[in-house]
């Protein structure tokens, strides 16, 4: 069977299985089709039909093999039936796919591990107010890209005074003192500077994530700050980046990481919950 009749066939047995779906019941473990339980799956056109939509390019050339190859993979990503709704070279030696068909698999919701936040989201007012009540001077905080990144997008957000997502950045706050060291920041500078300035607090962006250049630099970095402050003194160490795992702080050695579509205002409330609180508590 040819590649393109395969993609013809997928899509007769598609359309069999959204009928079907429609008429059964619900899946094992669903309270029914429209109040999903514990084992959920992909919403496409129908509650429960399954259906996802991925894309990939494969270092093959456009023709129909390339197309059975995605298809053959789609199948083994649990896609099936799959229907293959675009096919563009990207140049002569790889071609881009989209797919989309009905996952196999599902996924049980009381195993998910998530980071839940801990600490209530203040206004900039209450955060000035708090810093001002109980440290009694100005919170400082460095940031900064690290290693050969350059991407400054991330750090800019949390800490330029025009922000992110409709919140000022750091920068807007009285009561801290804000230092935005840039990109490509090497860690002996990033942790002189810290030294320098006295830092409370030492945010880091990495944005760069092949072959896991964002890990290693966070090692790297977590250990040369043990190395060079003292037990205890050591600056709050954040970081951030699209491809942190926000339950991976203790491996990496930080004491936080905040992931995509964080905002100034969960940054300083964080910073108020872990250094200011903690400090009155003391």
């Amino acid at each position: 069977m040819t590649p393109r009749t395969e993609a013809q066939d997928a899509r007769n047995r598609s359309k069999g299985h959204y009928a079907e779906r429609r008429r059964e019941d619900a899946l094992p473990g669903e309270l029914s089709l429209s109040e999903p339980g514990p084992l959920v799956r992909p919403y496409g056109d129908t509650t429960g039909d399954g259906m996802v939509q991925v894309s990939f390019t494969l270092p093959l050339p456009h023709d129909k093999r390339s197309e059975g190859a995605a298809l053959q993979l789609a199948a083994k990503m649990g896609i099936e039936p799959a229907i293959l709704v675009h096919a563009k070279a990207m140049g002569p030696h790889f071609t881009f796919f989209v797919v989309y068909g009905a996952v196999t698999h599902l996924v049980d919701v009381r195993e998910v591990e998530y980071v839940e936040r801990e600490y209530d989201l203040l206004s900039a007012r209450d955060t000035n107010a708090a810093i001002r009540k109980r440290l009694r001077r100005k919170l400082v905080v460095v940031g900064a890209c690290i290693g050969t990144d350059a991407h400054t997008v991330g750090i800019d957000a949390i800490l330029n005074i025009k922000g992110f997502a409709g919140e000022k950045g750091l920068e807007y706050y009285r009561e801290m003192s804000v230092h935005n060291l840039g990109a490509q920041v090497a860690i002996p500078d990033l942790v002189e500077a810290a030294r320098a300035l006295k830092a409370d607090a030492v945010l880091v962006s990495q944005v760069v994530t092949q072959k896991d250049a964002h890990i290693h630099n966070t090692k790297a970095m977590t250990a040369a700050f043990r190395e060079a402050f003292p037990a205890g003194r050591v600056p709050h160490l954040i970081v951030g980046g699209p491809r942190f795992e926000e339950g991976s702080a203790a491996a990496l050695g930080v004491d936080r990481i905040f992931g995509r579509g964080t905002t100034p205002g969960e940054v300083a409330s964080y910073l108020v919950h872990s250094l200011v609180n903690r400090k009155k508590a003391a």
